[in-house]
């Protein structure tokens, strides 16, 4: 597959473990020397100013999009290839799936996980059909992803949705994987369909 530009959600904190840091830098100058644009949620602080400051470093095309209120804060990243600015969060990660090839998570909190969900959810609802990922640092994503393990055994996540969620300890490995990734056959809609049939 094809990947011009991956939108990645990370945390606006650079988190406690060295290793986030160390990830989110060395993910930005990848997909800068990958030539694959970066969409992020376009602030300067934390993960996400690390690893826009390492596309840029490395002649990497950046897109930041952020809201007005936090824009007005003084906290979006300057220099940045383009920024846009919307009005709410809704408009925020609507233009950002938009903008985007493949969507990847960092560690982060709550928005990081509320973005990645809520990305997760549209592809299975087959509205669109990008690869979508986890890059687990230092084993962060561990717990989560045992909990969608049970997610999908107690009947609530279909297990072809839950296989189409990408993991990886690298971000050579994880973008190997976007590069290779064949969208589900069925989207949640045709499912719930057939459950009901049978």
């Amino acid at each position: 597959m094809k990947l011009k530009r991956i939108c990645v959600f990370c945390g606006s904190s650079p988190g406690s473990r060295p290793e986030y840091a160390a990830a989110a830098r060395k993910l930005g100058g990848l997909l800068a020397r990958r030539k694959i644009g970066l969409v992020f949620g376009g602030g300067k602080v934390g993960m996400m100013g690390l690893l826009a400051q390492a596309a840029l470093e490395n002649g990497g095309e950046v897109i930041g999009v952020i809201p007005r209120a936090l824009h007005e804060r003084k906290v979006a990243f300057s220099g940045l290839t383009d920024l846009r600015v919307v009005n709410t969060m809704h408009e925020r990660k609507a233009l950002m799936a938009e903008l985007a090839d493949g969507f990847a998570a960092l560690p982060g909190g709550l928005g990081t996980l509320e973005e990645i969900f809520e990305i997760l959810t549209w592809a299975q609802l087959g509205l669109h059909a990008k690869p979508c990922g986890l890059l687990n640092v230092a084993g962060y994503f561990a717990p989560l992803l045992a909990f969608l393990d049970r997610v999908t055994g107690e009947g609530f996540l279909d297990a072809a949705h839950r296989s189409t969620i990408m993991t990886a300890e690298h971000p050579e490995e994880l973008l190997r994987q976007f590069e290779a990734y064949c969208p589900a056959l069925a989207d949640k809609a045709e499912w719930a369909l057939g459950m009901m049939d049978s």
